[in-house]
């Protein structure tokens, strides 16, 4: 399985490295990473992680200038593509078709080539332009997944949400990954 990974300028890059790290131990991906110019600078505030920690996550990294990336093509086959953390700006990019980075162009071919995208859409409160473009995207076929926090599992630090929000996305491939704990219903609950 072939997945592009793209990491934006919203807050929450911790959601697209910690997918990344995952992804890294399962042999059957091939990850495709990107990362926009704001998306570089949200990790440098918001996370110890050097920039090129997480490029060496991935098996390929592109630089966003670059519309002639293999990946920038339907016929270079890809089976999906994340956008973890999506800014309003690339959701608005990607509802629109401009195609003007290597993130929105990478997208369009997802898009137009009837894959899997999915979007961890990050901002608070949501106005009305927001709500239309994740609707707009989700009619598309689109997995709107704002990355939110659960609870039924008793999370004990940080790191729990994000591992299990990052379970949830990997989970949307179609992967099956033993560490997330999904829902069992009340009755069966232990005390």
């Amino acid at each position: 399985m072939k997945v592009i990974i793209a990491i934006t300028g919203a807050t929450g890059a911790i959601f697209g490295i910690r997918i990344l790290e995952i992804l890294k131990n399962i042999k059957e991906v091939e990850t495709h990473l990107i990362i926009s110019s704001w998306g570089r600078k949200t990790i440098e505030a918001e996370t110890d992680y050097s920039f090129q920690e997480i490029v060496n996550l991935a098996d390929f990294y592109y630089e966003t200038a670059d519309l002639g990336a293999r990946i920038s093509s339907g016929s270079f086959r890809v089976d999906a593509m994340i956008i973890a953390p999506c800014s309003m700006k690339t959701l608005a990019s990607i509802r629109l078709g401009l195609a003007d980075n290597l993130v929105t162009r990478a997208a369009d071919v997802i898009l137009k080539e009837r894959k899997t995208l999915i979007l961890l859409t990050r901002e608070t409160p949501l106005n009305s332009i927001h709500l239309e473009n994740m609707l707009a995207l989700s009619q598309m076929g689109t997995v709107i997944l704002p990355p939110m926090p659960a609870f039924y599992n008793h999370p004990k630090a940080i790191g729990d949400i994000i591992n299990h929000i990052a379970y949830r996305t990997i989970d949307q491939l179609g992967i099956i990954l033993p560490d997330l704990e999904r829902w069992n219903g009340l009755e069966e609950r232990e005390n």
